[in-house]
């Protein structure tokens, strides 16, 4: 897990705590020499995965010159694209391009070309392309050097991107509030498993030049990596929430019994439910607080995230899921403190699969984490049966990235805050250990019941006897806080908690969903 822990510390910072201002310096980018495409279609891509599924996987780490490979962390971040040499900059289209430089981290690169009425032609490195202001030299680079990656620009503000593909499969988006958070990938394989997780590379990239009336942009990639190849073929659609049609082509190498659909990626170090790691003078440190899902029954769910001690791999198993995604419900600054990255205001990002999607189980890896820079949060859709080397994997799913999901449980109230600490009875003597649990509902049907309704909160637990449960007003957000407190057995093994509140027989809320694991007996601590 640390490749990717790694890798989004430097993301991080490549993109900022928010989309990037940028200032401008001269113009154009050129056409590699001998670059030429003719007719290239997104099943000529497709066709090209599939054969190079059936050659070795070739890697190409270690090949960058060493002056890029050697350079540090202030030098790397000293090159800077130059802002009026973006591709499409004065063509009178809603889109502009500018280029991530290769070096660090960003060691292997990438072919990107710009499709023109079918025709593809490969961008040149060109290093006045940059702006270098660092202390060591960088000296003469090759010409068929590539580039790390690229950012997109949009004609309401050239000067901030609103998305970025840099990293591995990695690219991130921004809504409205233009500011960066979670992740997107192409794929994930052998996430949170106890091998070696292994990081598919989008090695090519082909940009469509957009008609001048166009507010779409339509990106390709091949993506390669040593058990699989793909062809990706997205569509960008900026707006409150910028939205992305993805459509995938898998064509394994090898047999992959452990693979992430539409993987999210994002951080939790502490909140309102989880202080394990709160040493920090802010309250509330995570770009998401939970994994919404809505299953193929129609069931909402709400899990809210946590940073264990130790790694946490969960599975929900379900059939043609209806959608999931990584949310940052809290949207409160006075949560957070934070007047340089504004948690607040990080996006959400939901996926919505299209499509017969069949049986699996969306996955959310939950590793440990004592710095908000490291990446601890995975969650993707995982396939009931593995992928067969010589078969065609074909996966269409939208994503949605901005301040709310597209779609929401109207009729049912949800999740706005999840609280724990030592259960018991305020002023009397507590002669074992339980812990006490607050959720907080609101919206839907809650606002509109009578002071006398007889809300019931509906426990259930995998391990551990119940106590103490309520259901009250909570005339603060209009809603209502269920509580209980949980009395573990002697286990430390985690215990499975799922609670929704019901009036009669009629659902009220979405159902929340926790997993809470017992100190040890000798550290069950009364005060």
């Amino acid at each position: 897990m640390i490749a990717r822990r790694t890798l989004l510390k430097v993301l991080l910072s490549a993109f900022g705590v928010g989309a990037l201002p940028l200032s401008a310096f001269g113009s154009g980018i050129s056409r590699a020499a001998g670059g030429s495409m003719p007719g290239f279609s997104y099943a000529w891509l497709k066709g090209r995965a599939r054969a190079l599924a059936g050659e070795a996987h070739v890697s190409i780490e270690g090949q960058l010159p060493r002056t890029l490979k050697n350079i540090s962390w202030d030098d790397y971040q000293a090159i800077a694209f130059r802002a009026d040499q973006a591709l499409w900059r004065g063509d009178n289209t809603a889109f502009q391009i500018q280029l991530f430089h290769l070096g660090l981290y960003f060691q292997q690169p990438v072919r990107i070309y710009e499709v023109v009425e079918g025709e593809a032609n490969e961008l040149a490195y060109r290093q006045e392309l940059f702006r270098y202001r660092g202390e060591q030299p960088l000296g003469d680079l090759p010409e068929d050097l590539g580039y790390a990656g690229f950012r997109v620009h949009y004609h309401n503000n050239f000067a901030l991107d609103l998305a970025a593909f840099l990293g591995a499969s990695y690219f991130r988006a921004v809504g409205s509030e233009m500011q960066y958070g979670l992740s997107a990938r192409g794929l994930a394989i052998d996430t949170g498993m106890n091998r070696k997780e292994e990081f598919p590379r989008f090695s090519e990239f082909w940009l469509e030049k957009p008609a001048p009336d166009s507010q779409l942009l339509r990106v390709w990639a091949l993506l390669d990596s040593p058990s699989t190849t793909g062809a990706y073929a997205f569509v960008l659609d900026p707006g409150r929430n910028m939205v992305m049609d993805v459509d995938v082509a898998l064509y394994p190498r090898t047999e992959i019994t452990r693979a992430g659909i539409a993987p999210l990626t994002s951080m939790y170090q502490v909140g309102e439910n989880d202080d394990r790691m709160g040493y920090d003078w802010r309250p509330e440190i995570h770009d998401s607080d939970g994994l919404a899902m809505r299953n193929g029954n129609g069931e909402w769910l709400w899990r809210p995230l946590v940073n264990p001690a130790n790694l946490r791999f969960n599975s929900f198993e379900d059939n043609n899921p209806a959608g999931f995604g990584l949310m940052q419900r809290d949207r409160n600054f006075d949560h957070y403190q934070d007047d340089g990255v504004f948690y607040d205001r990080r996006p959400s990002l939901w996926v919505e699969p299209r499509g017969d999607w069949g049986r699996g189980s969306v996955d959310l890896v939950e590793i440990p984490t004592v710095d908000e820079t490291f990446d601890n949060i995975v969650a993707f859709w995982h396939p009931e049966e593995p992928l067969l080397p010589g078969r065609e994997y074909l996966y269409s799913y939208r994503l949605h990235w901005g301040e709310q999901a597209p779609v929401r449980p109207y009729e049912l109230a949800t999740v706005q805050a999840t609280r724990t600490g030592l259960g018991g009875v305020v002023g009397q003597e507590r002669t074992y250990f339980s812990r006490r649990f607050a959720v907080d509902f609101a919206g839907g049907a809650l606002e509109m019941l009578s002071k006398g309704a007889d809300v019931e909160p509906v426990i259930s637990v995998s391990r551990g006897e119940v106590e103490i449960t309520s259901a009250r007003p909570l005339s603060a957000i209009d809603g209502y806080r269920a509580m209980f407190d949980l009395v573990p057995d002697d286990s430390v093994e985690p215990v499975n908690i799922r609670l929704y509140l019901r009036l009669g027989t009629e659902a009220l809320t979405e159902t929340w969903l926790y997993q809470y694991t017992p100190p040890p007996v000798a550290e069950r601590k009364l005060y």
